[in-house]
């Protein structure tokens, strides 16, 4: 019989409808029931890609043995964190101050009050490899609620104390600084790895946020050690297991240190986060392999991740077959009987497919050497090496697209869907590829369009026609600044319009007034124990950062000073944790040098569909320019102008009609440049200049 899963609308609530384990989703059901039986509740939280999850699923949830312990003695409740962020964030929290560590399945025991006593992540069934058995920490559990309730009562209150204080931290007087910069360049560069490039050990997880902040600290000060850090970072991860050489697209993290073997699901937001990280690097350098893997990437989401409908899903599992990787992985065998013999010698030998593998007895494929390196030792020209295996690889693609695929999660989710609506956009307009400016309109299209409720708020999530929660900060700020970017791409002032909307609501629903800032939830949302204040990046940028990000670019574009005011207060409720945690911080960061500057308003008086002006454009977009905000119009249509661009536009539209670039900085504006070789010398000029404001940079 199914469970009281089964009329839910998560893939990942819908794989345990059919336990012998009583699970309820998160509600009053459960927690009634918890109170009036005086039961404690079992909270497994995990998410559909996550291998783990399937492990603990089958090995515990599907035992007939567990499932009675836990129907006799707990209410369980599951719930799928992408669809609860707000919980997860909350008893993650309490699973790291227990045992140091967090990570998914989350399993946490609550009082009936919600507060929780104890926790960890995954536990075997019985008890192996170090670990105590679930069995075990079942029965611990319940004879402890049984004859030590008050010790249990008394852990319980305290956890929840350390909880608040953890999740809403004070602010504090540290100032807005170029230390802040400085500090956090010294931190990275002392977690960095020199030999295999990104941060720490293993388990790896690529920093996305952090390699940014390295490209854009390396702009500022030409220390060439940050560039070089950047580099090594990027050409690892792409030439390691971590990304997909045959499809596109990044996996979830790398298991080793040298990025060999992955943690196979594919993530919407990792690819989007590192899509945007690749493009930032290709304008940095100009090397046309980080060119190819946005493309790669963005073209692999765009063919398997996007809903007839424009919305994009959320998750790729990291099992096929019952079986993680399967899916990615090969044998020399299976090379030879699509490719021959000889282009399989070639292809093997490049990609480090051999007899005995390199994961489980398969082979990930991966490039230990650059193709420039083996087109040297194999006495091949270049170009023509490039051109057989990128046949080989499209032969390969094709093939393994007959295999069965890993689980899909179809859901859409609004701050995903945000975060890659922001690297299409952006992708589109610097690489000149109208598509991903097509999926980008027609994704946030299908939010605008699906996901508002009755009074014009936004929803968080999206399945079969279903509609979630009401939207947390994240999704508002993941949209805001990709609605920002949809602007400065087309100059369809239409989505000016929708960000301005976004943040009212933001500013309406989340802010802290007393302390600056926002919270993770609405002031109407339920609330858990407490409202916390996401300051931290995790897999995914904070939503405060997001929120400064966002609010200094709208308040550049339209000169409105609330928006920069708002922005500055988040910036100070973070200081502290910048200042302690600059590791966790990239993304606040980021936002930090923006608000320092320098920070550029462009604003081109011009028809964008004029050549020169498309000239000009390209020169800004395809340049790594310090911070800035664009704005392009022309005469004929300035009475069709959002007043949102009045004070941007004020007095530029006036005489004669020629392309004329407006460069403004601190409130002040330098000479117009007219005519197109006047305004690429500009844009040049800011290309070469360096903040001389970093003493603390070594050049």
């Amino acid at each position: 019989m199914s469970n009281r899963l089964t009329g839910e609308v998560s893939p990942y609530l819908l794989q345990h409808r059919d336990n012998p384990v009583d699970w309820y989703p998160w509600g009053s059901d459960a927690i009634d029931r918890a109170k009036a039986e005086q039961k404690p509740i079992f909270l497994s939280v995990g998410y559909s890609a996550c291998h783990w999850c399937h492990v603990m699923a089958h090995e515990s949830f599907e035992s007939l043995e567990i499932a009675e312990i836990l129907n006799q003695h707990f209410i369980s409740i599951k719930v799928d964190r992408e669809e609860r962020p707000d919980l997860d964030q909350i008893y993650m929290t309490a699973v790291q101050l227990m045992t140091g560590r967090g990570g998914w399945p989350m399993s946490v025991f609550l009082t009936e009050d919600l507060e929780p006593f104890f926790g960890g992540t995954y536990w075997p069934p019985k008890s192996s490899r170090g670990m105590p058995g679930f069995d075990q920490v079942l029965t611990a559990v319940v004879e402890s609620w049984q004859h030590r309730r008050s010790q249990i009562g008394e852990q319980a209150t305290k956890l929840t104390s350390s909880i608040r204080q953890q999740i809403r931290p004070e602010p504090s007087p540290e100032p807005l600084d170029v230390s802040l910069l400085a500090a956090a360049k010294s931190v990275l560069e002392a977690g960095f790895d020199f030999t295999n490039g990104g941060f720490g050990t293993a388990p790896k997880f690529p920093h996305p946020m952090d390699l940014r902040l390295l490209l854009k600290l390396w702009l500022r000060s030409q220390h060439s050690p940050l560039l070089e850090m950047a580099q090594l970072s990027l050409d690892k991860m792409a030439s390691g297991g971590l990304y997909d050489h045959l499809g596109g697209g990044f996996h979830r993290y790398s298991v080793d240190e040298r990025w060999l073997v992955p943690h196979f699901e594919k993530m919407l937001y990792d690819n989007a986060l590192l899509a945007g990280c690749y493009l930032d690097g290709y304008l940095a350098t100009n090397k046309n392999q980080y060119r190819q893997i946005v493309g790669e990437t963005l073209d692999y989401v765009l063919r398997e991740m996007r809903s007839p409908s424009g919305g994009l899903f959320s998750t790729q599992d990291a099992d096929s077959e019952g079986e993680e990787g399967k899916f990615f992985v090969w044998t020399p065998s299976q090379i030879i009987e699509i490719l021959g013999r000889e282009q399989a010698a070639t292809f093997c030998q490049i990609y480090d497919i051999t007899e005995a593998g390199n994961f489980e007895g398969r082979s990930i494929l991966n490039l230990p050497k650059p193709i420039s390196a083996w087109a040297s030792l194999l006495g091949r020209d270049q170009a023509e090496l490039e051109h057989e295996l990128s046949r080989s690889r499209k032969k390969l693609l094709e093939a393994r697209s007959h295999r069965v695929p890993p689980g899909l999660d179809d859901k859409v989710l609004v701050s995903w869907n945000g975060l890659m609506i922001d690297t299409l956009a952006r992708a589109g307009a610097v690489l000149g590829i109208s598509e991903y400016l097509d999926a980008a309109r027609a994704a946030s299209d299908f939010i605008d369009g699906n996901l508002r409720d009755s009074e014009g708020r936004l929803l968080h999530s999206y399945r079969d026609g279903q509609t979630g929660t009401g939207a947390y900060l994240d999704d508002y700020t993941a949209l805001l600044n990709a609605w920002i970017t949809l602007y400065e791409s087309t100059f369809d002032e239409a989505w000016l319009v929708r960000s301005v909307g976004l943040a009212e609501q933001m500013l309406e629903f989340f802010e802290d007034p007393e302390a600056g800032g926002f919270y993770f939830t609405a002031k109407d949302q339920e609330v858990v124990i407490t409202r916390q204040k996401e300051l931290i990046d995790q897999a995914t940028p904070s939503g405060n950062s997001l929120a400064a990000e966002g609010l200094l670019r709208l308040g550049k574009l339209t000169g409105n000073m609330r928006w920069t005011a708002a922005a500055e207060r988040t910036l100070q409720s973070a200081a502290s944790v910048m200042r302690q945690m600059p590791q966790a911080s990239g993304q606040m960061l980021l936002a930090v040098a923006r608000y320092l500057g320098p920070t550029y308003e462009l604003v081109i008086v011009g028809d964008p569909g004029d050549p020169e002006t498309e000239q000009l454009l390209r020169e800004i977009r395809g340049s790594f320019l310090p911070e800035y905000v664009l704005a392009c119009g022309c005469q004929k249509d300035h009475a069709g102008h959002s007043s949102l661009l009045e004070s941007i536009f004020h007095g530029r539209m006036e005489g004669k009609a020629e392309l004329t670039l407006y460069v403004c900085e601190n409130y002040l504006c330098s000479e117009p440049a007219r005519g197109i070789e006047a305004a690429r010398q500009r844009i040049a000029q800011l290309k070469v200049r360096q903040d001389t404001a970093m003493p603390e940079f070594p050049k």
